[in-house]
C-alpha cells in the first residue's frame, strides 16, 4: 500500500480492501493521512471477494492490482501507462523482481512472461501476476469478475478469460517486488491446487466462445492436469472422487 501511494505518478486512488484481517491492519491503516486512500472492510470471503469488492468500488479508467506481499517500484505506474498509450493496450503487465524469505532469486525459463496472443501460455501455468498488471475498466467489463468460487487458482481463471479479449503487452522493466516464501500466502495454504485448475478449465470449455484449435488446445491441457489431480486420488483410494472428476472432464472434452 506504501508502494502504491509513492508512485511517481501522484493522480491515482488507493483502494485497500481488508478481508477480516484479525492484525493491527485497522490500527496501521487508520494512522495514514492521505485522501488518495480508501479502506473497504468485509468478513472474510477471501481474494476473489476481496479484488471483487475493490474494483466495483473503484472509479478510475485503468485499473491495477497489488496483493498485500508484494511492492511496486516508484515508477511503475507512470512507466506502464506511457507505454500502454504508445502501443495502444488494454491491459500490459511488467517483469518483476522475485524475493523469497528476504532473498533475491531468479526465476526459471519456465517462468518468462509472455506477451502479445498469450492464451495457448495461459492454459499451461499462470503465466501473469496480479501485481504486474494493468488494464482498462472496459476490458474488466468485458472478462467479469474473480470467480468467488474457486478458493485457489482464481487468478488462473481469470488470466484465461481475459487472453481470449485481445493482445496482453510485456513492459520489459523489472518494475514490480514479488515477495514470497512465507508460511501464510494462499499457494502454500491451500491443497489439491490441481483441482482447482481443472475446475478452471472446465468452466473455460462450458462458458467461453473458443475456436476449433482453442478447444483443441484447452482439452489436451485439461486432459493432462486432471491426471495429475486423479493420480493422487487413486493413490489415496479416492475412487468415488477420482471417478466424478474423470466423468466431468469427458463430458467437457466431448462437448463442441
Amino acid at each position: 500500500m506504501a508502494s502504491v501511494l509513492a508512485q511517481t505518478h501522484a493522480d491515482l486512488e488507493c483502494l485497500v480492501v481488508d478481508d477480516g484481517s484479525r492484525d493491527h491492519t485497522p490500527e496501521v491503516l487508520a494512522a495514514i493521512s492521505d485522501p488518495r486512500l480508501r479502506v473497504l472492510r468485509m468478513d472474510n470471503q477471501g481474494v476473489s471477494a476481496a479484488r471483487n469488492l475493490g474494483l466495483a468500488a473503484s472509479q478510475g479508467a485503468y485499473l491495477a492490482l497489488l496483493d498485500s506481499d508484494d511492492e511496486w517500484l516508484p515508477e511503475k505506474l507512470a512507466r506502464q501507462l506511457a507505454f500502454m498509450a504508445e502501443q495502444e493496450l488494454a491491459i500490459s503487465h511488467t517483469e518483476e523482481i522475485w524475493m523469497r524469505a528476504g532473498r533475491r532469486v531468479n526465476p526459471g525459463a519456465r517462468h518468462a512472461k509472455p506477451s502479445g496472443n498469450i492464451f495457448t501460455a495461459c492454459l499451461k501455468a499462470c503465466v501473469v501476476s496480479p501485481s504486474c498488471i494493468l488494464f482498462t475498466r472496459e476490458l474488466m467489463e468485458r472478462a467479469g469478475p474473480f470467480d468467488p468460487d474457486l478458493p485457489a487458482c482464481e487468478d488462473y481463471d481469470f488470466w484465461l478469460r481475459v487472453s481470449l479479449l485481445g493482445p496482453v503487452g510485456l513492459l520489459p522493466e523489472k518494475l514490480t517486488i514479488r515477495h514470497g516464501g512465507r508460511e501464510d500466502q494462499l499457494s502454500r495454504r491451500i491443497g489439491n491446487l490441481d483441482l482447482y485448475r481443472v475446475y478452471a478449465l472446465l468452466k473455460l470449455l462450458k462458458n467461453a466462445v473458443l475456436t476449433d484449435t482453442q478447444r483443441e488446445a484447452a482439452g489436451t491441457v485439461l486432459r493432462g492436469k486432471s491426471e495429475v489431480y486423479l493420480a493422487g486420488c487413486r493413490k489415496r483410494g479416492r475412487q468415488d472422487e477420482a471417478a466424478r472428476i474423470e466423468t466431468l472432464v469427458a463430458d467437457a472434452v466431448s462437448c463442441r
